[in-house]
């Protein structure tokens, strides 16, 4: 029995959203909400069966739907999980971040407490194949985690739709927009909450010369947060946007007393320069200390999956997981709650650089 999906936006995600679908088995995308024609013929293209409908709301009267992805602009989710939930009770995955402003958390806990059915937060990383491995076996190579370093050194935001991402308060902020899945991440590594944080970031060199409708960008490119976390171990981010050259896009370090493990990640395959030959694989390291050698084994990706989205697979595996919850019910792997405690992480990271504070959670 084919199992059919609703899609809510047909932006940069969205697309990445269609093109996995479109590998799972007995699974169609049979309705489509974008209200810009252009990005929705490129869904079209993808989902050539699919109804399109004039709004969310006509979307949802399709009876036959089993799930909604949602995958808008960011300021756009609150509002519409809750126009989903005041009319139907399905199974969403919405992706990050699930709020921008910390008035919204409001909106989401009310959600938490009323929503029937299970709404699973799109955090891609955890899904990437590196990075699975490393938080199944860190505790086992580091005998407990004490510091926890996290890099990304990437290109600029790219251009969407209305340039929405160039702004915070479409965005909540790069350490929101960009860094809750980092900070998701730290989380789910650490298997505890963080209970202070400090913080430094600005605008350094991106976007500092455009205008939109005469209003300049303040969207932030770089910067370092610092957590300590209740266990009494430490985790860090170290984010610059203009770093394009950089072999690896992402770099995560975990150590404890027995060693260290680590895995690299280089950017999404589009944007590898063709001059420098083909992309280099994703990499696991291990570090035992001394005297033992390290280890480092590459990890081939399924070419479907590469060419199917910028995120090393992730996005294929998490649709993998959420259709095994929609079809045989359970709890989401990121549940909203997880989603929610990303974003809070990151609005008071800002909060904290803008202060020049060290903020208590």
């Amino acid at each position: 029995m084919t199992t059919k999906y609703g899609l809510i936006g047909c932006g940069m995600m969205g697309i990445e959203h269609l093109r996995n679908i479109a590998l799972l088995p007995e699974v169609e995308v049979v309705a489509i909400f974008d209200p810009d024609p252009d990005q929705l013929a490129e869904g079209m293209k993808l989902s050539p069966n699919a109804s399109t409908f004039n709004s969310i709301g006509d979307l949802l009267a399709v009876q036959e739907l089993d799930a909604i992805v949602i995958a808008s602009p960011n300021f756009l989710h609150v509002e519409q999980l809750k126009e989903i939930a005041a009319r139907r009770t399905l199974p969403i995955l919405c992706e990050k971040p699930v709020y921008t402003a910390a008035g919204d958390e409001v909106v989401i806990n009310r959600l938490q407490r009323a929503y029937q059915a299970p709404i699973w937060v799109a955090m891609e990383y955890r899904y990437m194949p590196p990075i699975a491995t490393l938080i199944e076996r860190a505790d086992e190579i580091t005998g407990g985690i004490k510091m926890l370093t996290m890099q990304e050194h990437r290109f600029p935001f790219l251009s969407k739709v209305g340039d929405w991402n160039r702004f915070n308060a479409n965005t909540g902020g790069t350490l929101v927009e960009k860094c809750c899945h980092f900070f998701d991440l730290m989380r789910l590594i650490m298997r505890c909450e963080p209970v202070r944080v400090s913080a430094s970031a600005t605008q350094f060199v991106n976007h500092v010369n455009e205008r939109y409708d005469g209003k300049a960008p303040d969207i932030w490119d770089g910067g370092y947060v610092m957590f300590d976390f209740e266990n009494g171990a430490r985790a860090m981010l170290e984010l610059s946007m203009f770093a394009d050259g950089s072999t690896w896009n992402e770099e995560i370090h975990a150590i404890g007393p027995s060693g260290k493990i680590a895995c690299r990640m280089p950017g999404p395959q589009r944007f590898w320069p063709e001059a420098l030959g083909p992309s280099p694989l994703p990499e696991l390291s291990i570090y035992p200390r001394s005297p033992k050698r390290p280890q480092t084994t590459r990890i081939a990706l399924d070419a479907a999956l590469i060419d199917a989205g910028d995120h090393h697979g992730s996005t294929y595996y998490q649709h993998q997981r959420f259709l095994d919850m929609v079809r045989g019910g359970g709890e989401p792997e990121v549940s909203l709650e997880d989603g929610k405690r990303a974003v809070k992480m990151g609005l008071l990271a800002q909060e904290a650089a803008m202060t020049h504070r060290v903020i208590e959670f």
